[in-house]
């Protein structure tokens, strides 16, 4: 399951949002169904000295589910966009939440797959990547993005301190994103695929806009991914740098995809500390 993310999720025939309302008005209860088994290094961050709870986005089209946590007090706080894996916002997204939280960050996780399935009945990888992921216009992901930003500026955020960072699907989603918001004074891609194919509503890979980044890039991955050539990412990364832009990659060679995952068998606890402490350092250097 560790690399099936990342295998094609770029392509699709043509398809309409149908404004139909959403799927899934809630988040995930507990862990996502699709893993074969959760591991008992999962990782559980209280909430204690931090605000944590479920939201509501306001969207073109209804209201977002999502999951928001940060200090105690008014703020404002740098904020940061934490974007999902292919499996919804579960408690594993929550729990990067109040650990950024804890680190005095407002962080913010929106679902961004509501519209299209109910991630919290699936437990089927193929099905959800065909019937759900591969369902998702890159134009609404931004458009739902943009929204959870300002809906944080108007929460508690600071809008001129943000972030964004994302897992799996969601690191190339932040590769993405980094080239369309220009407010955005970081981002951190966790193991995100870089190349693929294209359609009418995915029609660029990271690969693609590596030169039109808007604000510098960490990108951490995995040297034994299944799923991902490193050679790729450096080319995307060379793309970058080669137009004047700041990007960073980080190959941990032991490491597979997903080994930030703590509820999963993928993890590993010394590559998922460092990325993080690498993380962190790259907010605090590029002022968020």
């Amino acid at each position: 399951m560790d690399g099936a993310c990342d295998h094609g999720l770029t392509g699709l025939a043509p398809a309409t949002l149908a404004r139909r309302g959403f799927v899934m008005s809630s988040l995930i209860t507990g862990l996502t169904l699709a893993t074969t088994r959760v591991e008992a290094q999962t990782i559980h961050t209280d909430a204690r000295g931090i605000v944590a709870a479920e939201t509501k986005i306001p969207v073109s089209d209804g209201m977002l589910p999502a999951y928001v946590a940060h200090p105690q007090g008014a703020g404002p706080f740098p904020t940061v966009l934490v974007i999902e894996e292919i499996f919804g916002v579960h408690d594993y997204i929550k729990d990067i939440c109040r650990r950024l939280a804890h680190a005095g960050y407002l962080a913010v996780a929106p679902e961004l797959y509501a519209r299209l399935g109910d991630l919290s009945k699936m437990t089927d990888v193929g099905q959800i990547i065909h019937d759900v992921i591969l369902k998702a216009p890159d134009a609404t992901l931004f458009a739902d993005l943009d929204a959870t930003a300002a809906w944080a500026a108007a929460n508690g955020g600071d809008a001129a301190r943000l972030a964004v960072t994302g897992f799996c699907r969601g690191g190339r989603h932040t590769w993405m994103y980094a080239t369309h918001n220009p407010t955005l004074r970081a981002a951190v891609a966790w193991y995100g695929p870089v190349v693929g194919p294209t359609s009418a509503i995915q029609p660029a890979t990271p690969t693609d806009v590596a030169d039109k980044l808007l604000c510098p890039l960490l990108g951490l991955y995995g040297g034994q991914d299944k799923g991902i050539n490193m050679t790729d990412v450096v080319a995307a990364a060379t793309k970058a740098k080669a137009a004047g832009k700041e990007v960073d990659v980080v190959i941990y060679p032991d490491a597979g995809h997903g080994f930030h995952a703590d509820y999963r068998p993928s993890y590993q606890a010394a590559a998922a500390s460092d990325g993080w402490r690498r993380m962190l350092e790259w907010f605090h250097g590029h002022g968020v």
